[in-house]
């Protein structure tokens, strides 16, 4: 099933993004076929959409995504019951990290150094060349996500954004931009949520 297709027709109102949603797709796609990961941040709402995200990649979606065979043979040899259990409850994940689940290293950038610069300074430590950096924000213009994406594409990661009809500062700079057709956050938020559960689902259909 082409869950990107799906999506359009359930809201009509994408079709104006839609060739940038399946660009998205296709670039995570050949991120995972090549061993990369995806860092994922967002404030407030988009903060708790990048967890989503997360969520919806590192274990089964849709589907249940066993491990493979060589995985579950090594786990069971190491200790056979409670690898076999491991290998048959454990489901493969699609490497993401949230940039927004780090307390004590957030914290301690913002006594010492800015709040502004929190998710710069995680994309610093995180982000390998070919990895994606992708951001959310319905204004486009959030400081600290701008400051992020600006380090992780100085280390060779691609950007992708999520944000509204206008995209702020986030126009020029991203490499594939999603910019849904609405300006109110709430509204936003919710087309966002359409967006990266498609994107999710499409992607989780290619290798599983």
């Amino acid at each position: 099933m082409n869950y990107i297709s799906e999506l359009v027709e359930r809201y009509p109102e994408l079709v104006s993004c839609q060739s940038q949603i399946t660009a998205a797709k296709d670039a995570i796609v050949n991120l995972y076929q090549n061993g990369g990961k995806i860092l994922i941040c967002g404030n407030g709402g988009s903060c708790a959409d990048s967890e989503h995200m997360i969520g919806e990649l590192m274990k089964g979606f849709l589907k249940k995504r066993p491990v493979n065979e060589a995985l579950a043979q090594k786990l069971i040899s190491i200790r056979k019951e409670d690898g076999a259990l491991l290998a048959k409850s454990l489901q493969t994940p699609l490497r993401a990290v949230s940039l927004c689940g780090m307390p004590s290293l957030g914290t301690a950038t913002i006594n010492d150094i800015g709040a502004n610069f929190t998710y710069a300074q995680q994309a610093l430590g995180l982000t390998d060349p070919g990895d994606i950096f992708l951001g959310i924000s319905a204004s486009g213009n959030a400081v600290n996500i701008h400051l992020a994406a600006i380090t992780a594409k100085a280390l060779g990661a691609l950007l992708v954004g999520l944000t509204g009809n206008d995209g702020g500062k986030m126009n020029g700079m991203y490499d594939v931009l999603i910019k849904v057709p609405e300006k109110i956050v709430y509204k936003v938020q919710e087309l966002h949520l359409a967006v990266y559960h498609a994107i999710c689902l499409d992607v989780e259909e290619t290798f599983f």
